[in-house]
């Protein structure tokens, strides 16, 4: 890939100003919690890195990965938690039943463990149709079969009539940790190429034209599935060559590009005619004024691999299930680290931002 031409000292000063902020541990200052503390952004940002790590500790939990890991008798399994309160229940494409199984045996998968059981916890609300709870219970059922895992143990809290949007799905995920992964934010380095592992922008979009707020009319169907089936090819075709997957949910694209940038203190340069969107996606998002890097996915990952593995990786990963559309997005650089830049289709760059705001809020 060619080199961007050579920046403008105005450039390189504004650069470094951004740098530097970034360079300083969000604190949390706020006085009441509001939507965007949920959306994966700045606010999320500082509300774990400013409260949850100093007070929690910044052992394992620092890493920010989406699964912490645990070994016990010489055994390495990874965990990982999630809450899900999507609204509405069910959406084109998918319902919140089944977007809790994968949501947590992705977060299982994108960190190198393959996903073996599950923890289950409703809440759900006073006048709940119980034909409703049953669906669900059902989409449940038929998500963890189809990803292998079992649900081993639960529970159930009622809450009184408006307080949960019908119901909120809380699981826990345990897996086993696959010799051939080394994955982590640290192993990120440059010369390394991002890959996507398909379209993006469904699952958020879906959500959005389902609560009928918009007068639009789009046939748009929530991504949500299993990641590990891709992870297995990923592993199977690139081993140690894979050094980084995270799976892109709350805040999209753009926000896991981010986070790892500045995790790993690179930069990232990104092409976006190679980023791909479905045409429904794209129309949707541009009526709605929104930039569909930020959109949630349910059912993508972007993986960080070394070069002279990537050609051969991508050819595999489009094997796998829903990857038919992987591509290569961009790679990893030095400068300016923490960073994220975009070539643009016009040919200029600009700097691709952590979400501000929650523009699709109650999304997963």
């Amino acid at each position: 890939m060619a080199e961007p031409a050579t920046v403008s000292a105005r450039e390189e000063r504004i650069l470094g100003i951004i740098e530097t902020a970034r360079g300083k541990r969000p604190k949390f200052r706020d006085e009441r919690i509001t939507m965007a503390h949920g959306a994966g952004g700045k606010a999320t940002q500082s509300l774990i890195e400013g409260l949850f790590l100093p007070a929690l500790g910044d052992g394992a939990l620092a890493e920010l990965a989406d699964a912490g890991a645990i070994s016990i008798d010489g055994v390495e399994l990874a965990m990982t938690t999630d809450c899900y309160v999507v609204r509405p229940l069910r959406f084109p494409g998918g319902s919140i039943g089944d977007l809790a199984v994968n949501g947590t045996v992705n977060d299982l998968a994108v960190s190198g463990a393959r996903p073996l059981a599950l923890s289950l916890s409703l809440v759900l609300e006073e006048g709940l149709a119980a034909d409703e709870l049953r669906s669900e219970v059902e989409a449940i059922s038929a998500a963890a079969k189809a990803a292998g895992v079992e649900v081993i143990t639960g529970d159930t809290k009622v809450v009184e009539r408006g307080h949960a949007d019908g119901m909120y799905v809380c699981t826990t995920g345990v897996g086993r940790r696959d010799r051939r992964a080394r994955l982590s934010p640290a192993g990120i380095r440059p010369g390394d190429r991002i890959l996507l592992s398909g379209s993006i922008g469904e699952h958020g979009m879906a959500i959005m034209l389902a609560r009928g707020e918009f007068d639009l009319d789009a046939s748009i169907e929530s991504d949500t599935a299993s990641l590990w089936p891709a992870v297995d090819v990923l592993l199977d075709a690139g081993g140690e060559g894979v050094h980084c997957l995270r799976d892109a949910t709350r805040g999209g694209v753009a926000s896991v590009l981010n986070e790892l940038a500045r995790a790993s203190s690179v930069a990232m340069l990104v092409r976006e005619g190679a980023i791909p969107v479905q045409p429904a996606v794209a129309g949707a998002a541009e009526i709605l004024g929104i930039d569909p890097m930020y959109v949630a996915n349910e059912g993508k990952l972007v993986a960080f691999v070394a070069a002279d593995r990537a050609d051969e990786v991508l050819e595999a990963l489009r094997g796998a299930p829903g990857c038919e559309q992987a591509s290569e997005i961009g790679e990893v650089r030095t400068e300016p680290p923490g960073m994220v830049l975009v070539e643009t289709s016009f040919g200029g760059r600009r700097v691709m931002d952590q979400l501000v705001g929650d523009p699709l809020p109650r999304i997963c």
